[in-house]
């Protein structure tokens, strides 16, 4: 025994529209051969209530008119051949189009009361459902249908699919605008500074994303860097990531001379407007200008790379938990004096867990033979230099974000 019509046709749009795997395709235009295009063109626009699609006068004096139905799903080319010509015995023909509307009725009283010629009012064919057949005014007929199952079913999938993409398009907009708001929390001004030249970058690997950088005029000329990785991606990440440059900013009144009361508040703020498996990584240092003095708590990243001008290697590694888990937190505090050409990089796992396709990664020990061949670059270029290396390692696609703060200090400072 067959399938039913409905069941049949309906389960073979779904499988096309979920998947789908070969390009895109639809039916786009059907020729419909007309006397006078402005003629015809009137009677599809004033009397169908149809679209105008195109209409376009070539180099060579042909003329290009097309008409769409409200949808627009379909076009119909108005074409006008050449008297005598052999498509002029299309002229007035059955179409073999079909159109369909879900309410039969109600299109057939309207279209009559413009002047619409129907052979027939709306019948109930053999197989079901209801049809009549009008004509334009060249006598070419055209088939119209109302809603039965079959097409009821179709129109159905036909519509989710539509939300579908309109919805997507929004999601994709709220996407940008996401995006360009959370370009705007990173830094847009440096401090200036008279012993350490710095920068600072963050490519995100969706639009928006978990990584954090940031540059912070503590007063008396105080700078704190800090670079922190937010648990998870997307969306819930990014808000996160402004929640959290929102708590440290707010209290970064405290770190005048305790930056240990700074990151307590923060890690309670954050721990309390926060779902329970919420948490961060961070990285904060304060480097004084005058004294080339850096006080330093490591929340659980990675450790940061102090390059020594002599080429000696030391790593600021956790001094502490993570921020957001635990509602008791307390940390220590790391120290380090730097001296003229000592080089800082502090980065996330996006920079050293970058891998190729067969896995291997970019590791902590290709990042330090970049830093040691290249010291002598500007921090900027330094940056670029990194995260050129990086890329090309991994040319495929960028899994997670790739962020880095590169610091020197001066040898005239």
């Amino acid at each position: 025994m067959g399938s039913p019509p409905a069941r049949f046709w309906g389960d073979r749009f779904t499988i096309q529209q979920r998947d789908r795997k070969d390009p895109y395709l639809r039916i786009q235009t059907v020729m419909v051969y007309v006397r006078d295009q402005d003629r015809s063109l009137r009677f599809y626009l004033d009397q169908l209530g149809f679209g105008l699609a195109f209409d376009h006068i070539f180099s060579s004096g042909d003329r290009w008119v097309a008409v769409a139905p409200p949808d627009g799903t379909a076009i119909l080319a108005l074409m006008a051949p050449k008297p005598g010509s052999e498509e002029c015995d299309f002229i007035g023909r059955f179409s073999q189009v079909v159109f369909v509307t879900e309410d039969l009725f109600a299109k057939y009283n309207d279209w009559s009361e413009r002047g619409v010629r129907f052979h027939h009012p709306p019948q109930v064919p053999p197989w079901g459902g209801l049809f009549t057949i009008f004509e334009d005014i060249d006598g070419n007929s055209f088939t119209l249908v109302g809603f039965d199952e079959v097409t009821r079913e179709l129109e159905a999938q036909r519509r989710a699919y539509a939300e579908k993409v309109e919805a997507d398009h929004r999601a994709a907009q709220e996407l940008e605008i996401a995006k360009q708001v959370q370009a705007r929390l990173f830094p847009q001004t440096l401090p200036a500074l008279r012993s350490l030249d710095y920068t600072g970058i963050c490519i995100q690997a969706r639009q928006v994303g978990g990584d954090y950088y940031d540059f912070m005029d503590l007063g008396r000329e105080r700078l704190g860097l800090v670079i922190g990785d937010i648990s998870g991606k997307g969306i819930a990440a990014a808000l996160l990531m402004a929640n959290l440059q929102a708590n440290l900013r707010s209290q970064s009144a405290i770190a005048l001379d305790q930056p240990e009361r700074l990151l307590r508040s923060v890690n309670q703020l954050f721990y309390e407007n926060t779902a329970d498996s919420a948490y961060a990584t961070l990285f904060f240092a304060e480097y004084d200008d005058n004294l080339r003095y850096l006080h330093y708590v490591n929340c659980g990243h990675l450790p940061a790379l102090l390059l020594r001008s002599d080429n000696t290697l030391e790593r600021l590694e956790s001094t502490c938990t993570v921020l957001g888990l635990f509602k008791e937190w307390d940390c220590s505090i790391g120290e380090r004096r730097l001296r003229p050409g000592d080089l800082l990089v502090l980065y996330t796992d996006g920079v050293t867990e970058s891998f190729k396709a067969g896995g291997e990664e970019f590791g902590e020990k290709r990042l330090i033979d970049v830093l040691k061949q290249q010291r002598s670059l500007s921090p900027q270029a330094l940056l670029t230099s990194i995260v050129d290396q990086v890329r090309e390692f991994s040319s495929d696609e960028q899994h997670d974000d790739i962020t880095l703060i590169v610091a020197k200090c001066r040898d005239d400072g």
